[in-house]
């Protein structure tokens, strides 16, 4: 009896060590290759970069375009001065987020058409062709858009930054950091949508005082004037063709 009971635990025991050991003659799995940044042979200076380390790249890129979106184009004056519409009319959700933020999207690449043509042909389409390389395509690309900046921002403003960088004054343009630009940009660009917002807000807010008044005049205290002048607010916008005419003139604001 317990020489069945040796005989059975070593048949365990046997099975145990084949099954652990794989089947005779069986090479041993080959480990996965692991990314690593490797320089490519006979190129110095040049780091190929696994897929992993491509992809946060290209996520974190994804990531940071909205910022560079509202930063480096038009979409600031755009969809603060639509905003600033909305509320003068006086309907807080008409039209929708969405709407509203599609439609500074689309007015964005509409005025920033001409810089978006000359970043494509200037940078993108060199740098596909394999003419230069990526450092190259970025100035290229930079140089159009920091024009469309130069144009736009205030003097007082990029003297304000400028100042606060201690850089020394630039003798030219392209000698200003995009640095000391890009934010010199951003608060001008901030100036100018609500100025455009206050010009928008005159004539709704001369009809508010208008309906207030002749409510107070009649006696009706207890009924909100924003009742009775946004349906007034409405007809005025419509009947001027108010789309086309903030459109227009926003529009005309970048050239």
């Amino acid at each position: 009896m317990r020489n069945a009971k040796a005989v059975i635990v070593c048949l365990f025991g046997l099975a145990a060590l084949l099954a652990v050991a794989g089947p005779a003659g069986a090479k041993p799995a080959r480990e996965q290759p692991v990314a690593t940044l490797t320089l490519k042979p006979g190129t110095p200076g040049q780091v190929e970069l696994p897929v992993t380390i491509q992809l946060a790249i290209a996520l974190t890129l994804l990531t940071l375009a909205p910022a560079f979106l509202i930063l480096l184009t038009s979409f600031t004056r755009i969809v603060i001065v639509l905003a600033f519409l909305r509320s003068a009319i006086g309907v807080s959700q008409i039209p929708p987020n969405q709407v509203l933020i599609g439609l500074a999207l689309f007015l964005t690449f509409f005025s920033m058409a001409p810089t978006l043509e000359r970043v494509n042909k200037e940078a993108v389409q060199p740098y596909m062709a394999g003419q230069g390389d990526f450092k190259g395509a970025v100035n290229s690309g930079l140089k159009p858009l920091r024009e469309f900046m130069f144009r736009q921002a205030g003097e007082k403003d990029l003297a304000l930054f400028l100042r606060l960088s201690g850089e020394p004054r630039p003798k030219t343009p392209d000698d200003l950091p995009t640095y000391v630009l890009v934010p010199a940009f951003s608060i001008s660009e901030l100036k100018r949508a609500f100025e455009i917002g206050f010009l928008v807000y005159l004539p709704f807010l001369v009809i508010d005082l208008v309906v207030a008044s002749v409510l107070m005049s009649m006696g009706m205290l207890m009924l909100p004037p924003v009742m009775v002048s946004l349906p007034f607010k409405v007809l005025l916008f419509v009947l001027v063709d108010g789309w086309r005419l903030v459109t227009e003139s926003l529009l005309l604001t970048f050239h």
